[in-house]
């Protein structure tokens, strides 16, 4: 990376801190940096993708592709709708908020724009911003999601609709592990080891309380929210450099558990991700969310998400996000209280009668109606939805801190040698970035691009098995890119570090040796070397992840 890209970091930092005069916030704790002797891995996203800010809204910038390609204020103005609450409503800003939902704002979920924080022992409750903690309610025979839920259970309704599922009826409790080796390294240091445990009785699902018959055993497990920086840029490597990833990690054989078949093998894709909803059913590389259910980020888990958990309509999502069983309308639909209350609701949801499926017939028929409709009033705009995603696709990724910390040159050195750098990849490339959208709604020109970047997130974009106690369901996980991650507590103000997909470890230390916990975790290798090394070493590892 040249000089000139430094000094441009460099002036971004001093107008910040200019701006930034009259607040008692420090800017940064670095040491100052020898423009000189640069390494290109201290920037994490790339000329067109790196912040140089290391401060509580290091997750918030936009990158320099957002100022190169003039999209600044439809990045703020989608900034606004990641930020702001929804509201019940029908006109004006942020409205259409239910009538069933999850969080009523992005950053619910995602505060300070970084993954969820930890959820303390008690009820799950997600009127905080911080908990962006999900419950996943799944069949154990098959690890299916429950069909009498929405995948992404909703715990909030506009009345006189119900919650789908009460929260305060849900106990979430953090129970001790020990591993094989006793939490003990061999030269005596000691380490914890938690994972939560979720306990939802069935009179907490609101279906049951109304006559409904659960068909199976069903359990519940956590899963927290991702962060939503460095998305654009992941977003831009391209299909052929997956898919040789694959074929690469495939033929070395490595893994104890292989590749997931549900997905590749035998050298091509077994799965992949397609829209024929929205779109016109051509298949993509699989790419976002731990269990690689989304492909391009135009149609994946941020542009999903601004619909369906705060159940805002748009073109082309005019119908409400709700269980595939349509067990929740029918019973609501039944339900006597959501009867007498419906009239009142309605006339605000549709006062100039649009509908007459909403006002003709038996209550039962129109409650249905209204709630099975598929051609619901557009609530967020085209451009409003555009804007969104240009701030989704549009976030930089902070530089690596502490980048003349000899302790942390160490720590690199020996990640790579422990073969921590195997799964978690340390940089890649970027294709020519021609922005593609399985649901049709983007042409491309109108969002950032990232080509030919030379990007250092720390994953290989594919899912493998750690085999931990109580771990993800299905068991496999894409790696967690490591971008950014040691910001998380300062960014957060979080007490602890927060990693793992259900935010288990509270520490660096602790995720690592959650790696190891099982003789059959795809990571064992890596872990024994890792307990092996002197402390000072393993120390130094920590250090180098919490700085990139």
């Amino acid at each position: 990376m040249n000089k000139a890209l430094y000094l441009k970091g460099i002036s971004l930092f001093l107008i910040t801190a200019g701006l930034s005069a009259c607040s008692d916030e420090t800017i940064t704790n670095e040491e100052p940096v020898d423009v000189a002797d640069l390494p290109e891995w201290y920037y994490a996203g790339g000329e067109l993708g790196t912040t140089y800010l290391s401060t509580t809204n290091a997750f918030e910038q936009p990158s320099p592709a957002i100022e190169r390609q003039g999209l600044y204020q439809s990045f703020k103005n989608g900034e606004s709708l990641f930020e702001k609450p929804f509201m019940t409503n029908q006109s004006g800003v942020r409205a259409g908020l239910g009538p069933t939902y999850i969080r009523t704002s992005c950053q619910h979920c995602h505060p300070n724009y970084g993954h969820g924080t930890r959820v303390p022992e008690g009820s799950f409750n997600t009127n905080d911003i911080g908990n962006g903690c999900l419950l996943v309610v799944y069949n154990p025979a098959d690890e299916s999601y429950v069909s009498w839920l929405a995948g992404m259970p909703q715990g909030h309704a506009v009345a006189p609709f119900k919650a789908p599922v009460d929260e305060s009826k849900i106990k979430v409790k953090w129970l001790n592990a020990t591993d094989e080796w006793n939490n003990t390294f061999p030269d005596g240091e000691t380490y914890e080891l938690q994972y939560p445990e979720v306990n939802m009785p069935a009179d907490a699902v609101y279906v049951v309380n109304q006559g409904f018959q659960i068909p199976t055993q069903y359990e519940v497990k956590l899963e927290s929210t991702i962060g939503m920086y460095g998305t654009g840029l992941l977003d831009a490597i391209s299909e052929d450099d997956l898919l040789a990833q694959y074929r690469k990690e495939e033929s070395d054989g490595y893994m104890v558990n292989g590749l997931n078949p549900a997905f590749f093998a035998g050298g091509n894709w077994n799965s992949m991700y397609s829209n024929s909803l929205q779109g016109d059913g051509t298949k993509y590389a699989r790419r976002f969310t731990y269990a690689l259910s989304r492909g391009p980020l135009q149609d994946a888990a941020g542009a999903n998400a601004i619909w369906n958990i705060t159940n805002v309509t748009r073109s082309d999502r005019r119908y409400h996000y709700l269980d595939a069983a349509g067990t929740y309308v029918k019973y609501s639909a039944k339900d006597p209280e959501v009867q007498a209350g419906f009239d009142e609701y309605i006339s605000r949801i549709d006062p100039m009668h649009n509908h007459p499926s909403y006002w003709n017939g038996s209550l039962e028929e129109r409650i249905t109606a209204y709630l099975g409709d598929k051609n619901l009033d557009v609530e967020m705009d085209d451009e409003e939805y555009t804007d969104f995603m240009v701030w989704h696709r549009g976030l930089a990724v902070p530089a690596v801190r502490d980048i003349n910390n000899p302790e942390v040159a160490r720590g690199k050195e020996l990640f790579t040698e422990i073969g921590c750098d195997y799964c978690h990849r340390p940089s890649w490339t970027t294709g020519p970035d021609n922005v593609v959208d399985p649901a049709k709604f983007f042409k491309g020109n109108e969002l950032p691009r990232y080509p030919y970047q030379k990007i250092w997130p720390y994953t290989d974009m594919v899912q493998h098995k750690l085999m931990m106690a109580n771990d993800i369901r299905g068991g496999w996980c894409r790696t967690t890119p490591l971008w950014g991650r040691g910001l998380h507590q300062k960014v957060t103000g979080s007490p602890t570090a927060d990693r793992l997909h259900d935010c288990r470890a509270r520490t660096t230390m602790e995720a690592i040796m959650w790696h190891g916990y099982s003789s059959q975790s795809d990571a064992r290798y890596s872990i024994e070397k890792f307990r092996k090394l002197p402390k000072k070493d393993r120390d130094a590892i920590i250090k180098f992840v919490d700085a990139i």
